[in-house]
């Protein structure tokens, strides 16, 4: 029977696991995954909290409180700092993301927008970050609060506001050292836009619109079929005043812009400036089947 319920949601996962298999081979990649996910889920456990699920190096773990979710990522990412300074070991880093709110739990697994939203604060996390949205920081005590900056904001899938994006900064030295947090708020543009186009289908991300998302999977607002392309591919996005397109992807995303400057960037983002084309899994020429057109409009 369904439940609901509101709890942490936090994900964790490896970051540039591809680039570990590729260097050290499958053998040694592959233990040095497993112990980063083996932590993980110890620290998920020593603050009460639930592994609901893993999925190759990341996990998905629920916690009663924000408190006992950031004292556990926390000390994932003390543990695996430490043990990369073990002779022989391999050097790592994770990211953490998170996010409070209502869920509804079928069975072993758990589902909801807020569910998305900590998706989100993750793939926004860059390695050895810990990121949680604004929302979040309001659940937490002061003794965590202390230790959080807002770092800048982002749009959520579903939300029509942005989120503002905090970091919780667990490493001593650079919480003694934290700068004030940045009033983001009227720093955006209100008139950047872009227009992307594919075959018959056109969709344009503005203030009024401010993100979408490409792939292969039918509810994405462009859909691209090809066997080299995500499901949930690439999102474009707009960022105080700035429109952004970020990988999400297996085998990134390519752009080439009217002058023939080349572009990838893959589990990363990067600025659309002028005209040009788009490329998911592989390059793209202007003109061909795949292509996906994008232009900046004043």
């Amino acid at each position: 029977m369904a439940k609901d319920l509101e709890v942490a949601i936090l994900f964790a996962d490896v970051v540039g696991s591809t680039q570990l298999y590729d260097k050290f081979g499958d053998t040694k990649a592959s233990e040095t995954v497993a112990k980063c996910v083996e932590v993980m889920k110890d620290a998920t456990h020593q603050f009460n909290g639930t592994v609901i699920k893993t999925i190759g190096d990341e996990i998905m773990a629920t916690f009663p409180s924000v408190d006992e979710a950031m004292a556990a990522a926390i000390l994932m990412q003390a543990r695996i700092s430490a043990e990369n300074k073990q002779e022989g070991r391999i050097p790592v880093s994770i990211r953490i993301g998170c996010h409070f709110g209502p869920v509804v739990q079928e069975q072993n697994d758990i589902f909801g927008a807020a569910v998305h939203t900590a998706n989100r604060m993750t793939s926004q996390a860059k390695a050895r970050q810990i990121v949680i949205s604004g929302d979040t920081v309001k659940k937490m005590t002061d003794k965590y609060r202390e230790q959080t900056r807002q770092i800048d904001v982002a749009t959520v899938r579903g939300k029509l506001d942005e989120v503002a994006l905090y970091e919780l900064l667990w490493n001593p030295d650079e919480a003694t050292s934290m700068l004030p947090t940045i009033e983001w708020e009227g720093q955006e543009r209100k008139d950047a836009k872009v227009e992307l186009s594919f075959r018959e289908q056109k969709v344009v991300v503005s203030d009024k619109c401010k993100s979408v998302t490409l792939g292969r999977a039918d509810d994405n607002d462009l859909v691209i079929k090809g066997n080299l392309i995500s499901r949930i591919h690439a999102k474009v996005e707009m960022r105080r005043g700035k429109i952004m397109i970020i990988d999400q992807s297996t085998n990134g995303t390519f752009l080439q812009n009217v002058q023939g400057v080349e572009s990838f960037v893959r589990r990363d983002s990067i600025e659309l400036q002028g005209e040009g084309t788009i490329g998911l899994g592989k390059a793209e020429e202007p003109g061909a089947s795949l292509a996906i057109h994008y232009r900046t409009l004043a």
